[in-house]
């Protein structure tokens, strides 16, 4: 029953900025790691930033410095700005949620493109 739609995606300019948006339905947002990952064609899947619900954050070394992650539990939503954006950064970009109890699945979003060119 949880569903997760992201929105923000779009075309850009070398240098420039986005901010994505993952809106949760569902309770167990609050309690529950959220993360964003991204895939390029022909490269796997990977973990762009992800966030527990305490606040701490992860981040990959290449987006250390340009991405910041965050939620708002009022909202039921978590955040990916993204600054400094470089054309390697194009990538279909994917909300994830992995509940705090063993055994049950992730939940993903249905992807947002974001394309960094000239």
């Amino acid at each position: 029953q949880v569903q997760l739609v992201e929105s923000g995606g779009g075309l850009v300019q070398p240098g420039g900025s986005l901010r994505l948006s993952c809106a949760a339905s569902g309770s167990i947002f609050s309690i529950s790691v959220m993360g964003w990952y991204r895939q390029a064609p022909g490269k796997p899947r990977e973990l762009v930033a992800d966030i527990t619900s305490g606040g701490s954050t992860n981040y990959a070394a290449s987006v250390k410095g340009r991405f910041t992650i965050s939620r708002d539990s009022a909202k039921n939503t978590v955040y990916l700005q993204m600054n400094s954006l470089k054309p390697e950064d194009t990538a279909v970009y994917y909300c994830n949620l992995n509940p705090p109890w063993r055994g049950r699945q992730d939940y993903w979003g249905q992807g947002t493109q974001v394309t960094v060119s000239s």
